[in-house]
């Protein structure tokens, strides 16, 4: 008999694989306004960077909420209703700049927050949906689900560019409203789709009969920390420093730092979900390749070298928050939504701290006559220093995802159903 992949849980599938994909535009389509938001509005880009803070702070204390109170929701009414609240923040986003230009950031500063709360909400609840779903490839689900952010990065890009290229910048809001319509379609699948128990339990952290679990988790909260880190820092870079560090055309820098770094990333996640087995070995894999393309994006004199280096990163990296997923899913036992939501909030702040960090080293090495003369010898600015400093140090997070692995790998062979 020929399977339907659109019956029953295949149906829930495929609502959180489009929900997930989506979602991409929530973090990719902000920043690719904020030139043409301030030079329309005279929005400075403090502001501007004020709006990715309150996307990364919404996210957090959203991801806090359910680790704390996971049992006081209805979970199944959360996740059909999260698309909505995706496509009601990013319409705020679009038309209430147009309608009141005097006001605009308000407008975006409201729509931010709204559909900041569904990327929260979805960061915590669409991998345990995944994960409760019977299925003889788990791993493999999992992976996909991951993969589908960076095909959606790529499509946001490709689309924006083609968009603006057709019809110009100035009818951005137009295409926030295609956006905004997406989300609707994963909201009716939730809707025709039968949504699976899932373990509300909150996490009790510390308590003597639960030692093992902790130190399970702790291990796996590390674990998406320095991956998050390693993974987020050159999607966040990559383009600027492309443009900045090598001097390559703009253009060119934003087609070969996001767009080439999404590519890989979706990528690297399919081929797990297709062919990957030992998690483990994936893990300490990604870490240790990751730190390595750092090295060779701050210390390599060839452009062409780094940049192969920084679309690389894309596709070791792309398994590590994922990954640590999976490993607290086959390793830590009992674990349910405010598992996820913790493991969601530590991604998160790696996603914050890091790349916020890169930009503090790049200001203060900048700025010392260290980077002045060290920039002279080698016929680079200070600018130029700074960054390449910022990105040796970065390789430091890779390196210490992999020392954690280490103890972890051990740790969870030794205790594994015990």
């Amino acid at each position: 008999m020929k399977r339907n992949f659109f019956k029953g849980y295949n149906r829930t599938k495929l609502a959180c694989y489009s929900s997930y994909f989506t979602m991409s535009s929530v973090f990719t389509f902000p920043p690719l306004l904020f030139v043409t938001l301030r030079d329309t509005y005279g929005i400075s880009y403090t502001l501007l960077g004020t709006l990715v803070l309150a996307n990364f702070c919404t996210q957090l204390i959203v991801d806090m909420i359910f680790a704390a109170f996971s049992n006081r929701f209805n979970i199944t009414r959360v996740i059909r209703i999260m698309p909505l609240i995706t496509a009601l923040g990013l319409a705020i986003y679009a038309l209430y700049p147009p309608l009141f230009p005097d006001t605009a950031f308000v407008g975006l500063l409201v729509g931010t927050v709204i559909f900041s709360v569904s990327a929260g909400l979805s960061e915590v609840l669409l991998s345990p949906t995944i994960a409760a779903i019977p299925s003889d490839k788990p791993q493999s689900d999992m992976s996909f689900l991951h993969s589908l952010y960076g095909l959606g990065v790529l499509f946001v890009v490709v689309a924006s560019t083609v968009f603006f290229a057709l019809f110009g910048k100035d009818r951005w809001m137009y295409l926030a409203l295609f956006f905004a319509v997406l989300p609707i379609i994963s909201s009716v699948l939730f809707l025709l789709s039968p949504i699976p128990d899932m373990n509300t339990s909150t996490v009790e952290m510390g308590r003597s009969k639960d030692k093992k679990r902790t130190t399970g988790l702790l291990f796996c909260l590390g674990s998406i920390f320095f991956g998050s880190c390693a993974e987020n820092v050159m999607s966040n870079w990559a383009s600027g420093y492309i443009e900045n560090a090598l001097e390559i055309d703009k253009a060119v820098g934003d087609i070969l730092g996001m767009a080439m770094f999404a590519i890989l990333l979706a990528t690297s996640r399919m081929l797990y979900a297709r062919f990957g087995k030992s998690i483990f070995k994936t893990l300490m894999t990604g870490m240790l390749c990751s730190a390595v393309c750092y090295f060779v994006v701050a210390l390599s004199p060839s452009p062409a070298t780094v940049v192969v280096a920084c679309a690389l990163v894309g596709f070791f990296s792309a398994m590590l928050w994922p990954g640590a997923l999976i490993m607290m899913d086959e390793n830590v036992h009992g674990v349910g939504v405010a598992a996820y939501a913790l493991m969601a909030a530590s991604g998160d702040l790696g996603a914050s701290v890091a790349p916020q960090l890169v930009g503090i080293v790049v200001d203060k090495v900048s700025a010392t006559d260290f980077a002045a003369s060290v920039g002279s010898s080698l016929g680079l600015s200070a600018e130029q220093v700074g960054m390449k400093t910022a990105m040796l140090l970065n390789s430091a997070f890779p390196i210490a995802g992999a020392i954690l692995l280490i103890f972890a790998i051990r740790y969870f062979k030794r205790n594994l159903n015990k």
